[in-house]
């Protein structure tokens, strides 16, 4: 249920209670940011300074599993990709990628596939995510198709894994945190890289640097941080929380608090279209009968939105806005519009996406899960017209 308290900001009050525990808040991260675990750390971004084209590395959520690699060494970084799907395995330098090979350079929507679990009920549990686990920065790198065909890829492959250096909460070395992938068909799109750069810059240690795997538009659980191994595979990867509950959810409709078998679940790909609004921030205040100019961001996994639907009166009525075009395929796209209103009091402003498929938001929670994934319920803040 999406309470009033919610539509105005509870989670600022989340991040002070936070931080009055005693996170260890990373210091390139804006204080804005709310903390939501200590450890493993993670934190999410208030709306309303996701507002940039490109999301910056101080304002991008932090979803982490582990705990953040020690030391990491650039110079010395290397690649192994291998699997029972590849034809000759290999390792690359890092400095071999960013001076043997092509570089392309893509604005990739990122979601968690957790965003506004903090709203489902019956309640689940995880990080209580209310609407900012999303960025879309500018990513560059190599094409994850190229280092694959370099490899050889089998005619029996299936998936692509990949392994990264973040550490297990239990401190054994050897047990890996998290390894997921993407199918073969995802692996090769254009927009799948390898990638070593954020916004025209190395990848910040805590966005999964020197080597990331990013795959637009996909749960970004999808997207490997300190990448160090890829595995092609002939079967679906099986690589740790891949399976049970971990990113899948019911292949049929469920009422909520039922419980789903393993096998009864299905592993998420392409994010449900969705969008936010990034000004102004919840609770503005604003004059009666003034134009306010409200505008944010839309996106639809693997597909384009067709256009954006406000309401000020609770979805009674909706107006069209503008809606730009993504720079490239799987990026964000913005969208914006004046709204006036001719009485003082409380308001609220909704946002709709709907995508080309003709598939809009919700607004209300769609379908419960057992892990509170795939919210994409109407985006809602405050106003206060006096």
């Amino acid at each position: 249920m999406i309470t009033r308290r919610a539509v105005l900001g509870a989670g600022a009050g989340l991040g002070v209670v936070a931080l009055a525990r005693g996170a260890t808040r990373p210091a390139e991260l804006k204080p804005d940011l709310v903390v939501l675990a200590e450890r493993p750390f993670n934190a999410e971004t208030p709306a309303h300074l996701l507002d940039e084209d490109f999301t910056s590395a101080r304002y991008m959520f932090v979803r982490n599993n582990g705990l953040v690699p020690n030391a990491i060494d650039a110079a010395t970084w290397t690649l192994e990709i291998g699997g029972e799907a590849c034809l000759e395995p290999r390792a690359f330098a890092l400095a071999e990628l960013q001076s043997d090979y092509s570089h392309h350079a893509y604005a990739l929507t990122l979601e968690c596939g957790g965003n506004g679990r903090s709203e489902f009920f019956p309640p689940v549990p995880g990080n209580q995510w209310t609407t900012g686990a999303v960025s879309c920065a500018l990513w560059r790198g190599v094409r994850l198709r190229d280092l694959l065909n370099a490899c050889g890829i089998a005619e029996n492959a299936v998936y692509v894994g990949y392994y990264g250096r973040d550490r297990h909460l239990s401190g054994d070395p050897d047990k890996v945190v998290i390894s997921r992938g993407v199918p073969i068909d995802k692996a090769l799109q254009d927009e799948t890289l390898v990638a070593f750069e954020m916004n025209g810059e190395p990848i910040p240690l805590l966005h999964g640097g020197p080597l990331r795997l990013v795959a637009g538009g996909w749960p970004a659980s999808a997207s490997g941080k300190w990448l160090y191994r890829l595995v092609i595979r002939d079967r679906v990867h099986d690589g740790a929380k891949m399976g049970g509950n971990s990113y899948r959810v019911p292949c049929e409709p469920v009422a909520p608090g039922v419980p789903v078998a393993d096998e009864d679940l299905c592993i998420i790909e392409s994010m449900p279209v969705k969008s936010l609004i990034t000004w102004p921030k919840s609770g503005a205040r604003h004059p009666v009968g003034d134009a306010l100019q409200v505008r944010g961001h839309a996106w639809a996994g693997e597909f384009v939105v067709k256009r954006v639907l406000v309401s000020t009166d609770f979805g009674q009525t909706w107006q069209s806005s503008a809606l730009s075009a993504p720079v490239n395929r799987l990026a964000w796209q913005r969208f914006s519009t004046p709204v006036q209103f001719q009485q003082p009091g409380y308001f609220e402003v909704w946002c709709r996406a709907e995508d080309k498929l003709g598939r809009s938001q919700p607004m209300v929670l769609p379908g419960w899960n057992p892990k509170g994934y795939l919210n994409n319920a109407c985006h809602r803040i405050a106003v206060q017209v006096a």
